[in-house]
């Protein structure tokens, strides 16, 4: 189950993908939801309404989706990827889509991927960091506005340790606990103090306590600090920040006062975070009942969901959410469109809704319109 590799680590605040964890599960590859241009990897791109398997190997690590291209690690450290490729975000050094996982390169060395709209990013074993597809604000972090269509590396620094990409921007912690942001900053979401739009990594503050960060389609960020404090900044609209207002922030600011925040999701302006107690709150839009509350009441302000306390990860989309539980069991709510609930239909859901009766669901990712997710 997903604990074993991520989430019980990462609950803890000991999680560090430089070091490989020992006992990982040989994960199996699903998905399921808007296929059109084939970011499903099941060679075809029929749209599909309930969890299917993505080929028959299994070893498969860590995951990323982009507005419509997926992207994944294996266990044995190769780097794979399918789906739209308009703009080289593939990595595979062309514009040629692909409807299943096809290797990039044949390195063995990668460790971790984030995927924004149309760009992605890597980090490896080494602690460099790797970036490719499109580049027209400077997203890919390289100093300039070129798109690659292969990796490219930021800089020659061998410090870089997570990474979240938002739709046109990209954020990092480094191993010495310093966020790091770049790309679109329209709306202040960079956390930098300013609008300005930067092609080159910037640090946030001169902090060294941040210890992870969410971004998504929404233009905003939600990071916890190594005291399990919760911050967010950026485009506020929806009340997606959860400071209890509408009102954008160009620089981090504290939601409330608590000390046991654990996780944070964003999706298309709404937001989630989990607590050291299995915990699972939400806030901001909720159109069509994402926020999981069994309504469709916007919210400014952090609220729990439920009274249970097993919730492990979670993964918002546009408009739709995806988590698993402590017991492996997988569960999704929100806007149905496309069979991206993975629940057989199109319905929408205001509530929580358990995706089959499988237990041995691990690593989610729903950026836009579909999931790709692993099972054991």
């Amino acid at each position: 189950m997903s604990e074993r590799y991520v989430g019980a680590w990462e609950q803890a605040g000991l999680f560090n993908p430089l070091v490989a964890p020992t006992g990982t599960l040989q994960y199996n590859l699903y998905a399921w939801g808007r296929n059109s241009s084939g970011q499903l990897g099941l060679g075809n791109t029929t749209f599909y309404s309930s969890p299917k398997q993505v080929g028959s190997l299994s070893g498969w690590k860590q995951l990323a989706t982009g507005s419509s291209h997926t992207v994944a690690v294996k266990t044995d450290g190769t780097l794979w990827s399918w789906g739209k490729n308009a703009n080289g975000q593939l990595g595979t050094g062309n514009l040629t889509y692909y409807s299943s996982p096809t290797q990039v390169g044949a390195l063995t060395n990668w460790l971790s991927v984030a995927a924004g709209t149309y760009h992605t990013f890597a980090v490896k074993i080494d602690g460099t960091l790797w970036s490719w597809g499109d580049n027209y604000y400077g997203q890919l972090g390289l100093g300039n506005t070129t798109r690659y269509v292969s990796p490219k590396q930021i800089g020659a620094l061998t410090t870089w340790l997570k990474i979240s990409c938002g739709s046109y921007n990209c954020y990092s912690i480094k191993t010495d606990g310093t966020l790091w942001s770049w790309g679109v900053n329209a709306n202040g979401q960079l956390g930098l103090g300013n609008q300005t739009y930067y092609s080159s990594p910037m640090q946030v503050g001169a902090l060294t306590n941040w210890l992870t960060i969410a971004s998504g389609s929404g233009g905003c960020a939600l990071a916890i600090k190594t005291n399990n404090t919760l911050w967010s900044w950026g485009y506020n609209a929806q009340g997606q920040l959860g400071l209890g207002n509408s009102t954008k922030y160009s620089s981090p600011k504290q939601v409330g006062a608590l000390t046991n925040w654990s996780k944070v999701a964003t999706g298309n302006v709404f937001s989630f975070a989990s607590k050291t107690d299995g915990t699972l709150w939400s806030w901001g839009n909720n159109t069509f009942g994402q926020l999981g509350q069994g309504n469709t009441t916007n919210l400014s302000s952090p609220k729990q969901i439920g009274a249970l306390t097993n919730w492990l990860n979670v993964s918002a989309g546009y408009y739709f959410s995806v988590a698993t539980k402590t017991d492996g069991t997988l569960w999704t709510w929100g806007n149905g469109g496309n069979g991206k609930l993975g629940l057989g239909n199109n319905t929408n859901y205001s509530s929580p809704k358990q995706v089959g009766l499988l237990n041995t669901w691990g690593l989610i990712s729903g950026f836009s319109l579909f999931v790709v997710a692993l099972q054991s």
